[in-house]
């Protein structure tokens, strides 16, 4: 393989894992402040033991986050030198701002809620809990400006010497591009935590052990879950994707496979995209779908890969297909597990129903699953545009690194990597083994022996 495609591989790897643990923490700090409110609600001492045992697995995600995102940004020089010379001076605000303001907050005011609980009063920590959440969405929102940017750059200049600079502070923050994605991928962080905290929950329950933890797990999880999911679907999902098929149109046929303009295109749900035949092999399809989801109209016409030059055609179509019908495919199913539990939920039935228990245990995994999908869709369909329309992904590499060298740090990392998560699930794995109650237990002082007289 040639530098440049190292390179790739070596970013689109290191990025993936780490988003591995701020999709968590993110969604976990949520579900930690309605813990937390429920707790000052009811004065439940049940939902204070709650939340601080999903404190524990978020300060272990937040701390991996932190070490598994340092080296993105090492990676800004070495690998992708030009792209930060040329574009620095638009992304290095938003990345900066999420330094200065948002991860100090969250670390700052984690330290509080961590270890301030019995030293605070129980508004204070509240309060801490809440400024955890605050500070973990809005870091959230500033990488997703930047991102945001390189999909759809708006509110630069480009000066003499070929780099840009921020021609409107505000209208970088306000990209429409910006608040679609990041609407969309807080419910998807949101979907992550929802789908774990059922999952321990439907373990316990499964386990016959940590009864009241269980319900409150599952209850929360499953509620939060069922609100997230069908957002993310609509009106997130649904108008990314029409913002997309106007901005990025090459990107939008190359999801949906489809290689000629069509009105009353339809919607392929499976099948195998043949790049040279240029169709799709064994399509099931939906007739029109794909015009109405888009345009509100069965009859409009979808513009199709053949209307568009090949060299700016996805440089990986037939990824960019599996990606993104493996995310709307996982989407669909964790929408109808969702509904069918809390409407369970709700008939007061869901926490002896041990054939629904197992599909809700087993799932927590594919949450994950289908973000990766989708952070693959998103960047896939920008290729082969670095800086869509600006900068192509060739131009943006380092060119005094070669293969050799990005190759011996991407094999670096995979061993250190596969030590990290070693370690990541021994520490969640012990989290939850102990549970609620034994974990509160190890932290209560030890009573003083009585001293004879």
């Amino acid at each position: 393989m040639d530098a440049l495609t190292l390179h790739r591989i070596h970013f689109a790897f290191t990025i993936t894992y780490h988003y591995l643990f701020p999709q968590l923490t993110m969604g976990l700090a949520l579900l930690i402040v309605i813990l937390k409110t429920l707790a000052l609600k009811t004065n439940d001492e049940k939902y204070a033991i709650a939340a601080r045992f999903w404190a524990g697995i978020f300060a272990v995600n937040f701390l991996l986050g932190v070490v598994t995102g340092i080296p993105m940004e090492f990676q800004f020089g070495t690998n992708w030198s030009e792209f930060s010379r040329r574009t620095g001076g638009v992304i290095g605000m938003p990345l900066a701002m999420e330094g200065v303001f948002s991860f100090f907050l969250e670390s700052a005011f984690l330290g509080l809620f961590l270890f301030g609980e019995k030293r605070l009063p129980k508004w204070g920590h509240w309060t801490a809990a809440f400024l955890v959440f605050l500070g973990s969405w809005i870091s959230g929102f500033f990488i997703i400006v930047t991102n945001a940017w390189m999909q759809h750059p708006v509110a630069y200049r480009l000066l003499p010497n070929g780099t840009f600079e921020v021609s409107s502070f505000w209208g970088l923050l306000g990209n429409p591009w910006a608040w679609l994605e990041y609407a969309h991928n807080m419910c998807g962080a949101v979907v992550t935590a929802s789908f774990v905290m059922s999952a321990v929950g439907a373990l316990y329950l499964l386990q016959k052990r940590e009864g009241d933890y269980g319900r409150t797990f599952l209850k929360i999880g499953v509620i939060a879950g069922c609100i997230a999911c069908v957002l993310m679907i609509f009106p997130t999902g649904d108008l990314h994707g029409k913002y997309v098929a106007k901005n990025q149109p090459a990107a939008m046929a190359g999801m949906e496979g489809l290689f000629n303009s069509e009105k009353g295109a339809p919607m392929v749900l499976m099948g195998q995209p043949d790049i040279e035949a240029q169709k799709i092999d064994n399509p099931l399809v939906v007739n029109s779908v794909l015009s109405f989801l888009i345009y509100g109209t069965t009859g409009a016409e979808v513009q199709g890969l053949n209307s568009i030059p090949r060299d700016q055609w996805p440089s990986t179509l037939p990824l960019l297909f599996y990606s993104y019908h493996i995310m709307a495919g996982l989407g669909t199913y964790f929408v109808a597990l969702m509904l069918l539990s809390a409407f369970l939920l709700w008939r007061g039935r869901l926490f002896n129903a041990r054939w629904l228990l197992w599909p809700i245990m087993m799932s927590f995994p594919l949450p994950y699953i289908a973000t990766t999908a989708g952070w693959m869709t998103a960047e896939i369909g920008r290729q082969p545009w670095l800086i869509y329309g600006l900068i192509r992904t060739a131009e943006g590499s380092s060119k005094h690194i070669g293969a050799g060298n990005s190759l011996f740090t991407l094999l670096g990392f995979l061993g250190l990597y596969s030590v990290i998560s070693i370690l990541w699930i021994v520490l969640v794995y012990r989290f939850i083994e102990k549970g609620p109650t034994e974990t509160e237990h190890e932290h209560e002082p030890a009573t003083p022996a009585p001293v004879s007289a």
